[in-house]
């Protein structure tokens, strides 16, 4: 198939979840099909763009209008039906591109890749009518769970209100696609709360490059925990801020040589609101997790928001790291908790949890097995994309029977 193929993210280096799903994507679909990817750009700066162009027909990027919520055309969008942040953040740029991409070229179909909740790039395509169109990785799971979890009435107001025009304009939205995917069934479900019967409508998950992860790493450290995620990110920050006032003393109340790694960037986040005791290591960014993750004794995930499949449990049993996560932080993942992972909400059983595998090798060593033989068996990106390439051979079939009828 001739794919154009649009990504909120630029894909390399594969260094978040964002970019590693894209990068993932375009590496198994480009051995097999013709690309050309149209991507935002969050940086001047691309040095992956010749890696990038190697798996890529043609390559062109546009620099990404970061929402800014005090700007005059983001408080416009207070009165507007659609998310503010469209508002904010539409790109003439990449809508003239699109544009210009399909009346140059005949594609079998769009893949518009979306891998958050702004609906980053399905707008530019929405008013398509030569090409089949699919969302790529909807997730409304965050808004949602932000809503949920607000506790004072301004911030609930001001979410409720982010998730009743998200939910609109998702509806109105996929009516005028031809296809969406999700990463969990916990996405597929939202999805069909917003437009009963939805089809076509596929669940296509996270997954690894078991290649990459294959390798000793160097010896686990007894008592050292690690959480791989940028601060940056939302949800990461809540999962940190959840742990550190907790769980995480309690587990040094009976362990006091535990340790906990927290990886990723923390460029512009108010790192001072975390309770960073003794004990706590921000790494900052790193250019290779893997030896950092694979020497840690346990990784913690206890995330409270956010959907999706977790990449960074993924990673961990890949490395032979076991996870303790919460019931979010493992959702999509089809684990089976107390053989390739432990499940823990609340914090003192959160921290019991960390304990036992702290303190219990025959423990560590049966989810290490379980952990990888999961990863191993069913998420390999080479097989979940074969998913993914069944369910676009789908859609473009039913758009052609439907012009053809």
């Amino acid at each position: 198939m001739e794919i154009l193929f649009l990504s909120s993210w630029f894909p390399y280096p594969p260094d978040n979840g964002a970019r590693k799903r894209v990068w993932n994507l375009l590496k198994q679909l480009s051995r097999r099909h013709e690309i050309t990817l149209l991507a935002f750009t969050q940086g001047e700066a691309q040095p992956g763009l010749e890696t990038v162009r190697a798996r890529c027909q043609e390559v062109q990027t546009v620099p990404q209008r970061l929402f800014r919520p005090h700007r005059l055309r983001a408080l416009m969008g207070f009165l507007l039906p659609q998310p503010r942040a469209l508002t904010d953040t539409y790109s003439v740029s990449m809508q003239n591109l699109v544009e210009q991409t399909l009346a140059q070229n005949q594609f079998d179909i769009v893949v518009a890749s979306e891998i958050g909740i702004g609906l980053g790039t399905a707008p530019y395509v929405r008013k398509v009518d030569s090409t089949p169109r699919v969302l790529e990785d909807l997730e409304l799971s965050m808004v949602k769970d932000r809503m949920a979890a607000e506790r004072g009435w301004g911030q609930r107001l001001r979410h409720s209100l982010t998730w009743w025009k998200l939910r609109r304009f998702a509806a109105r939205l996929l009516r005028d696609l031809d296809g969406c995917t999700v990463a969990s069934e916990q996405e597929r479900d939202l999805v069909l709360g917003i437009v009963p019967g939805y089809q076509p409508l596929a669940v296509v998950p996270n997954g690894i490059d078991l290649d990459f992860y294959a390798g000793n790493f160097g010896t686990p450290e007894p008592q050292s925990l690690i959480f791989p995620g940028a601060l940056t990110y939302q949800a990461n920050f809540d999962a940190m801020d959840f742990f550190l006032r907790r769980v995480f003393p309690l587990v040094r109340a009976r362990c006091p040589e535990a340790t906990l790694r927290i990886t990723g960037r923390t460029d512009g986040v108010p790192v001072g609101r975390l309770p960073l005791s003794e004990g706590v290591i921000l790494t900052g960014y790193l250019d290779d997790i893997r030896p950092c993750l694979a020497q840690s004794w346990a990784c913690v995930v206890p995330l409270r928001v956010g959907g999706g499949t977790r990449l960074k449990i993924l990673e961990a049993m890949a490395l032979g790291t076991p996870v303790v996560a919460t019931s979010k932080g493992a959702e999509g993942l089809e684990v089976t908790p107390g053989e390739d992972i432990l499940i823990a909400d609340e914090p003192t059983e959160f921290a019991d949890a960390v304990l036992r595998l702290l303190g219990d090798p025959a423990l560590r060593a049966k989810l290490v097995a379980n952990g990888r033989r999961l990863v191993e068996s069913r998420y390999g990106w080479e097989c979940i994309v074969k998913k993914l390439e069944q369910f676009l051979y789908q859609v473009v079939e039913r758009y052609r029977e439907k012009e053809a009828g």
